[in-house]
């Protein structure tokens, strides 16, 4: 049996922790610069707000209606995410980190040793005490059918968040009332090639002939069926392999003139793209840094530039910075307003590539232990330590006008309780 959970509203939940005081009401998470709704809450999207509304089309109704805005807090959201999958993984043999707010597990071999109603009550119940999220928790034969029943768990009170389908008789109870379309892996455009030959509910997708999907749609979607049948087709995936690419970006708040600031920016997206590198245990060969304007502007024309310059093979903040700011020197153009930037790591390997001997970027003394300590000290209190080509005085900054503090990684940010 395999298990799977997924929090409930992640990012609006997250910030409603620290203010119960919106328990109830309407709460949106914005895009990066306050652009979009990124995330929002059932008493949101029962006013009719729907994700990836520019905030500025239903800035009316927010106001009208009492909306509460956030700002993305990616530092927030990222340690209640460690939170919640730890707690998981904590009570299972084996997991796979699915998402931000999603985990699988297995639970081979558990089957004579707890009820699985049970155990998904208490892991949500251990949630909620560590975390204060909710959460759905559906087990199952397959990984598909485990998403199927997390979402009923979420949709439908009478289950508590906790949906089991150990038999055939639920389970196909259960697929009668979806939609093929919320089906895990099948999107809107499979969708509509399905419901074009009569597929119009997951039970009808677990039932059709394997032979004639693999022939007509393809054998990821015949595996979807056999799961969908009870035949798991999807392992867990505990060890995924190493990504090939690590892109950092962002656009700003603030068009970008000044060579200094673009420079800043360029160097703290590739000290973050660092980060990632050493987190997946991986070192990067090749680093590409790339500039743009606004392509809307009607005042001015599009202007988008990048340069890719070869690496050996590292994973020191330090090496990357240097060879980024090469990157910036060759494709920085003055007299231009920028509005987004980024830094792309690829060539991706374990490290184990035979060092160039006239290399200017040949492993440093210490460059492990050094790197490290930077993580770790940075895991407890994001950018407290940086290299000075990031800047102090920073002005490359997004757009954050309802950015709520980081209550739990910044001492300052702390919430104080008053005894009188």
């Amino acid at each position: 049996m395999f298990l799977h959970s997924d929090a409930n509203a992640f990012y609006c939940s997250v910030e409603q922790v620290f203010r119960p005081d919106l328990t109830g009401k309407p709460v949106i998470v914005a895009t990066n610069n306050d652009g979009a709704i990124a995330a929002l809450n059932c008493e949101a999207k029962a006013l009719g707000l729907k994700r990836g509304q520019p905030i500025f089309e239903v800035r009316d109704l927010i106001e009208q209606r009492n909306v509460t805005v956030f700002s993305s807090n990616y530092t927030l959201y990222a340690d209640f995410s460690t939170r919640f999958h730890s707690i998981v993984g904590a009570c299972v043999p084996r997991h796979e980190v699915y998402s931000v707010d999603e985990i699988f597990a297995s639970l081979h071999g558990m089957s004579h040793l707890i009820d699985y109603q049970e155990f998904g009550r208490e892991l949500r119940q251990n949630v909620l005490q560590q975390t204060s999220l909710t959460c759905g928790v559906g087990i199952a034969p397959t990984k598909t059918l485990c998403k199927c029943a997390t979402a009923a768990a979420k949709k439908y009170r009478k289950t508590q968040g906790v949906v089991v389908l150990d038999d055939p008789q639920r389970r196909d109870r259960l697929l009668a009332l979806m939609d093929v379309s919320d089906v895990w892996g099948i999107g809107k455009r499979l969708a509509s090639r399905l419901q074009a030959i009569g597929i119009n509910t997951a039970l009808d997708l677990a039932n059709a002939d394997t032979r004639f999907i693999r022939r007509y749609i393809g054998v990821t979607v015949e595996r979807t069926v056999r799961e969908l049948r009870g035949e798991p087709c999807f392992a867990l995936d505990d060890n995924p392999p190493s990504r090939q690419q690590i892109v950092v970006s962002r656009s700003f708040g603030e068009k970008i003139i000044h060579f200094e600031d673009m420079r800043q920016a360029i160097c703290a997206f590739t000290s973050r793209a660092g980060e990632k590198l050493r987190r997946n245990k991986s070192y990067a060969s090749a680093i590409t840094v790339f500039i743009q304007n606004s392509r809307y502007n009607p005042h001015s024309a599009y202007f988008s530039a990048l340069r890719t310059l070869p690496l050996s093979a590292t994973q020191d903040t330090r090496d990357l910075i240097n060879t980024a700011r090469k990157a910036l020197d060759l494709i920085w153009t003055p007299g231009i307003q920028y509005t987004k930037a980024g830094v792309m790591l690829s060539d991706i390997g374990d490290g184990r590539e035979q060092l160039d001997l006239f290399s200017e970027n040949k492993p440093g003394k210490n460059s492990q232990a050094l790197m490290q300590l930077m993580d770790t000290v940075n895991q407890k209190q994001r950018g407290l330590l940086f290299l000075a080509g990031e800047g102090i005085q920073r002005g490359y900054k997004m757009k954050q006008q309802w950015l709520s503090p980081c209550y739990t990684t910044q001492w300052k940010d702390l919430p104080v309780a008053w005894l009188k």
